[in-house]
């Protein structure tokens, strides 16, 4: 029997109406968003489940998210799937760590608030921007980009997909000259700032301050660190990582491969949309991907593999 791996979507998986169906069935669930709106001073209901304008401004989507995954996954586990190891892209690396048990609910919840603040505020508008790069070689973008100050990767999503980030004059330079180098397609990211850049270290400086406050807890499980692609698996390694990640590349392509050697074959992507499961099939067709983002997947999925 191989091992199963639960994964959570990062920013840019939101949408209105997420985790309804969960909170109007699921008492565990309900509690979850519940306990988050008083915890907050937010209403998470009108966040999540309505068609509004904050959903897409990263201090209120951080914690929308969070909170919407965290929501389902207990219920996953509530239903009797539990992971062997876990891992989330950026902003779902809390999720992961929570999951994990190196984090309680109400810290996950109330840091990603914080950070999603934080990061918002680093970078003044207009300043930093982000592009995906489609159909180009890893190796290729790395040399490109070398010789331009102020743009670096983000994100390593999957073979033929990364994303460059950084001061907006560069991001844009470095877009030309990777479509001259052959790139097949290089996609501006509607995004409110240079995320996953060292534009933001001093937000992650900040970040760190916040994170002074929480209590971390010995992990049940491990997780993957988007900073490293490895294995956590002592929670005194969490904070310095969590730091780090706001301005570090986001190495997910490798954390799937490194789960994947360690003799993970089943995946499960908890939360909206099915951008994880994409790159899956981009990074390894040989493993079995799920995904919940319904009462009805996660009743379908516990019932197929629990």
């Amino acid at each position: 029997m191989g091992k199963i791996a639960f994964i959570f979507p990062g920013q840019g998986a939101q949408k209105a109406g997420m985790g309804k169906d969960f909170y109007e069935k699921y008492d565990t669930a309900k509690k979850v968003f519940d306990s988050a709106s008083e915890w907050l001073d937010l209403d998470m209901k009108a966040l999540c489940f309505e068609e509004n304008d904050k959903l897409d401004l990263t201090e209120y989507t951080q914690a929308a998210l969070v909170t919407t995954c965290l929501a389902m996954e207990k219920v996953v586990e509530e239903m009797g799937l539990h992971p062997d190891v876990t891992a989330g892209l950026s902003l779902g690396e809390y999720c992961a760590i929570e999951a994990a048990g190196g984090m309680d609910l109400k810290d996950a919840i109330t840091t990603v608030r914080k950070r999603g603040i934080l990061m918002e505020q680093a970078v003044p508008a207009g300043q930093g921007s982000m592009a995906a790069v489609m159909g180009m070689e890893t190796e290729k973008i790395e040399e490109v980009i070398s010789d331009i100050p102020d743009v670096s990767i983000a994100n390593y999503n999957c073979p033929g997909q990364i994303v460059i980030t950084g001061l907006a004059q560069a991001v844009s330079e470095a877009s030309e000259k990777l479509k001259e180098a052959g790139g097949r397609r290089v996609i501006p990211l509607n995004v409110s700032g240079p995320f996953h850049s060292a534009m933001l270290k001093e937000a992650g400086k900040e970040l760190g301050k916040v994170l002074e406050n929480v209590t971390l807890h010995p992990l049940q499980i491990p997780y993957v660190t988007n900073v490293t692609a490895e294995y956590v698996e002592d929670s005194a390694e969490t904070k310095a990582f969590l730091e780090e990640q706001i301005a570090s590349s986001v190495r997910w392509q490798q954390s799937v491969e490194n789960m994947i050697s360690q003799g993970v074959d089943t995946f499960v992507e908890i939360g909206p949309g099915r951008t994880l499961a994409g790159f899956m099939r981009k990074i390894n067709r040989n493993v079995k991907v799920y995904n919940i983002q319904t009462v009805e997947d996660a009743e379908k999925v516990c019932q197929e593999i629990g």
